[in-house]
């Protein structure tokens, strides 16, 4: 008899169920509070004061007579302008990152040299750095060197700073598990670098890749200390949560959470629904 057992139970798998348990509540019990706050009626953000079932967060809200009484997201200019200006920013941090983590990845698993170590440390280090110190070296680099106000291009330029360092290591981990093979007989039948890298090279990143620009938007989108640092006078969604903090929070903020874990479980469903889809095609073909 095993030694997790004991009078006919076996604890092991007691304590890994309630483990389990407990990790998934602390997971979604927040969440859950959010959607509900989302639908109530209450003018706080609560799931525990209920006031009845409302969509005013959403859509706002209007009396008899067709009279804006209560803001909800569509009359929030300040969230809907912060939203438009995170999703430029990001998509900025996309078109910055790829390139430059890209590059850095071929370099260090390419380059043959003592100076690999040295270079790698150097690429990794703005993980490392505090956003705040991003942020503000930024802001001061593109204004004092090149007359740039801070606003939402500085922020791009900061935030790509150390989100195209993530994107390096991601390529180095696929580059690492590429065969070098191919690139030798595509130079031994007279290929360029260029065409090697076109023809066989890239399209073996493209799964990576793309995985590399959803963790790019991701990270725009959630990032604050960096950001708020480096915009100035301008706001993003995050930053501007942050700022209304101060001043006690307005139930929208749950309603734009609700949205964005719509949309989340939406992209998830649908990956996932096309890789089966994908894979059964394999399948049939080689069957």
């Amino acid at each position: 008899m095993s030694a997790a057992r004991k009078g006919g139970v076996d604890w092991s798998g007691t304590v890994l169920k309630l483990y389990m348990t407990v990790f998934f509540l602390y997971l979604f019990v927040p969440l859950i509070i959010m959607v509900l706050a989302a639908f109530n009626g209450n003018d706080t953000p609560s799931a525990t004061n209920w006031q009845g079932v409302t969509l005013d967060w959403f859509l706002g809200g209007y009396n008899e007579e067709g009279e804006l009484v209560r803001r909800g997201l569509p009359q929030d200019t300040r969230f809907l302008n912060g939203l438009w200006h995170s999703l430029i920013i990001a998509t900025g941090v996309i078109c910055i990152s790829i390139p430059l983590g890209l590059s850095g990845a071929l370099l260090l698993t390419r380059l043959q040299s003592r100076a690999t170590t040295l270079l790698y440390t150097i690429l990794v280090s703005p993980v490392l750095i505090p956003g705040i110190v991003l942020g503000v070296s930024t802001m001061i680099f593109w204004r004092d060197m090149f007359g740039v106000e801070a606003g939402l291009f500085t922020a791009m330029v900061a935030q790509s700073v150390f989100i195209a360092s993530y994107c390096m290591l991601m390529f180095m981990a696929r580059l690492q598990r590429q065969d070098r093979g191919l690139e030798e007989a595509g130079f031994d039948l007279g290929a360029s670098p260029f065409l090697v890298f076109r023809r066989i090279t890239l399209p073996f990143l493209m799964p990576t890749i793309a995985t590399a620009a959803v963790i790019a938007f991701l990270q725009s989108i959630e990032n604050y200390n960096t950001t708020f640092f480096a915009i100035g006078g301008s706001w993003t969604l995050v930053t501007e949560i942050g700022a209304r903090m101060r001043f006690g929070l307005s139930p929208v903020v749950n309603a734009i959470g609700v949205i964005f874990v719509t949309f989340t479980v939406i992209a998830a469903v649908a990956y996932v629904l096309l890789k089966r889809r994908a894979l059964a095609r394999a399948e049939a073909v080689a069957g």
